[in-house]
Formats: C-alpha cells, sequence, structure tokens
C-alpha cells in the first residue's frame, strides 16, 4: 500500500497540473445542460421506458436492438413490467436516446466530476468554499444517479421523474456556484457578476426564495407533463375555454389532483410570476445608481422577461392540440426555457451570495 501511495499522489499532481478546474468546471455546466437536455427528449419521444433494466439496457450494453430480442428478454424477465405492457415494442431511435442519455451522465459527466474533485481537493490554494463545493457536485451527481436507478425501477412514476429533473438542475447550480467560487479563489470574477456588496446583502435572501419558487413550478410542471392525462386537465377547447382559462374557469374545481395537477402549476406559475414582476419592479427603484445596480437589474429583468415568455410558451403547448395530440416540441421548448429562468435567477442569487460573503470576509 505504501508503496503505491508515491506512483498515486504524483499521478494526482500531473493531473492537477494539466486540468484548469475553472474551465472544466465550466465546461461540466455546459454538459450537464446538453443532458437535460436530452432528457426531455427522451420525454417527448415516450423513450422513457425503453431502456427497461439498469445499468444495462434490455441485458445489454448497446441500443440497437430489435423488437425479436427485446420479446426475448421481456420473456426471460416476467417480474419486469412496462407501463404499456410486455407486448410493446420501441424503436431502435427510442432506445437510443435512453442510451446515450445514459451515456453521457454515467460514462463521461459522472467521471469527469470525480476527476474536477480530486484536482481541487488536492490543490493547496483552493479554499474550503471552492472544495466543499466540488464535493457538493460529487455528492449530488451520484445522488443524481441514484434516482435514476429510482426511475427505472419505477416505471418513470411521474414524482419519480420530477425529482429526476429537480436533481439535475440542483446538480447543475451546484456546478455554477462551484464555478463562481473557483473565481473568487482567482480574484476573477467577471463583471457581470459585480453585484453590489450592500444590495447583495439585502436582496440576497429575496432572491433565494425566488429561485426555490421557479424550481416549484419546474417540478410540478414536470409531474404534469409526465402524468397521464394531466396535460388534458384544462380541456382541449381552444382558446380562451383552454388557456388562459381551465374549462372555461378562472378557479375550476378541484376534483382529481393528479389529472388536474396542471391547474396547480397555473396557479403557481401565476403565483412566482407576479413575485418577480414586483420584485424586478422594486429592484429598479432599488438600483437607481451604480454599477452594481445596473448588474442586479439586468439579471431580474432577464429573468422576469425569460418566465413570461414561458407562460406564453406554455398557453401555445395547450392551444397546439389537434386530434393526434399536441405538439411535442413546444413541450420540449418550455422545459428548457423554464430552466433557463429558473438558472437566470439562481445564478444570480448565487452571485450574490458569494459577493456578499466575500464582503463580510474582509
Amino acid at each position: 500500500m505504501v508503496i503505491l501511495l508515491g506512483p498515486i499522489r504524483r499521478g494526482v499532481e500531473r493531473l492537477s497540473d494539466a486540468v484548469n478546474p475553472k474551465k472544466a468546471t465550466a465546461a461540466l455546466v455546459i454538459l450537464t445542460v446538453i443532458v437535460i437536455g436530452i432528457g426531455g427528449t427522451i420525454r417527448i419521444y415516450d423513450a422513457g421506458e425503453s431502456c427497461p433494466d439498469w445499468p444495462t439496457c434490455f441485458g445489454t450494453f448497446g441500443f440497437d436492438i430489435s423488437e425479436d430480442e427485446q420479446g426475448e428478454w421481456w420473456d426471460a424477465n416476467p417480474e419486469e413490467a412496462d407501463s404499456r405492457g410486455s407486448g410493446h415494442r420501441y424503436t431502435s431511435f427510442q432506445i437510443f436516446t435512453e442510451w446515450f442519455h445514459r451515456l453521457l451522465a454515467g460514462a463521461i459527466l459522472g467521471p469527469l466530476v470525480i476527476l474536477n474533485w480530486i484536482v481541487i481537493k488536492s490543490d493547496d490554494e483552493k479554499s474550503a468554499r471552492s472544495k466543499g463545493a466540488a464535493l457538493a457536485s460529487l455528492i449530488l451527481i451520484l445522488w443524481q444517479g441514484a434516482v435514476g436507478w429510482l426511475t427505472v425501477e419505477l416505471d418513470n412514476e411521474h414524482w419519480s421523474v420530477a425529482l429526476h429533473l429537480g436533481s439535475a438542475l440542483a446538480f447543475m447550480l451546484c456546478l455554477v456556484w462551484l464555478w463562481m467560487e473557483l473565481c473568487k479563489d482567482d480574484d476573477e470574477l467577471p463583471n457581470w457578476l459585480a453585484f453590489d456588496p450592500l444590495l447583495a446583502k439585502k436582496w440576497g435572501p429575496i432572491l433565494g426564495w425566488m429561485s426555490l419558487g421557479t424550481l416549484i413550478t419546474l417540478f410540478s410542471g414536470a409531474f404534469v407533463s409526465t402524468t397521464p392525462g394531466a396535460n388534458y386537465g384544462c380541456g382541449i377547447g381552444g382558446f380562451s375555454e383552454s388557456w388562459p382559462l381551465c374549462n372555461g374557469e378562472i378557479f375550476p374545481t378541484i376534483e382529481d389532483w393528479e389529472i388536474q395537477s396542471q391547474v396547480i402549476h397555473r396557479w403557481l406559475v401565476g403565483a412566482i410570476g407576479a413575485f418577480l414582476v414586483s420584485a424586478s419592479y422594486m429592484i429598479q427603484k432599488d438600483c437607481a445608481h451604480g454599477q452594481g445596480g445596473t448588474v442586479l437589474k439586468t439579471w431580474i429583468f432577464t429573468a422576469t422577461l425569460i418566465f413570461i415568455a414561458n407562460i406564453a410558451l406554455g398557453g401555445f403547448y395547450i392551444l397546439s392540440w389537434e386530434s393526434d395530440g399536441f405538439f411535442e416540441f413546444l413541450s420540449l421548448a418550455h422545459l428548457m426555457v423554464a430552466a433557463a429562468a429558473f438558472s437566470t435567477v439562481a445564478t444570480a442569487w448565487l452571485g450574490l451570495s458569494v459577493i456578499a460573503m466575500r464582503d463580510s470576509s474582509h
């Protein structure tokens, strides 16, 4: 064991010299966004159960699985169950989307997060907060893998899919936090994070609650989109009757919380939207002067505009219904724009928090 410690230590040192943690973390953020987008694509192609086992896919590590091979696997695994029945067959493209999602998340993203943590942990010049953020990213990617396994085991139960998405966004946010801490270690925070310290202390907690609110709306939206029949919860009667009203009413009676979860989602979106608009107005008054105020205004106005635009996008999705269903690419766009709204608010909150903590430590 002692003999091995020397080569391991030298290997870590060479890895630390070769890897720039700040650039690596930025790349991990981008890769995470791609993984989330592919996850949304899986849903619109109804491919969430196209690999019924985990970590293999129909007992193999490939994706080109014929209908006959799928049938043989079902016959050999009668205890497994597809929500559509064991007679259902998936196309190679459906299987590929799930397989590729797992490849990016499990075989590429996960190991890179582990390597990034090793490099940061072994660097004496990195702050305790950077090392803590790196450890948090490691824990969250492991948690995300466990939630992915659970989602497969539960045959894509709507709440597990929503949890999977929420965990992915939390992981991405953790990487953004890590990147900010690494920038702070190098005293290289970009100008677009140059918040005024006094505003950071005042608005940081408020934006924290706003971030939580936008995440809850995202979670509820994912619940709606994965609950059978919930997309029809406000009817398909067209403009006004189905959207912005719900079955022709502003406050319809809730008889089935799951099927009518779209109503609850709309109420949450309306409440958070009103909160964002109000906050934008108050920040406009509070940040009338100074570069730091301009930065905060830009962040909150951008988040509010994205959030409002996504409300309209959700409406277009409901109104897109035809006899063969909804236009599902609008659903994917709705998900990604919602993630962008959350990311904008949450990134501003993290930036305010980093600035406030740096100011208090001086």
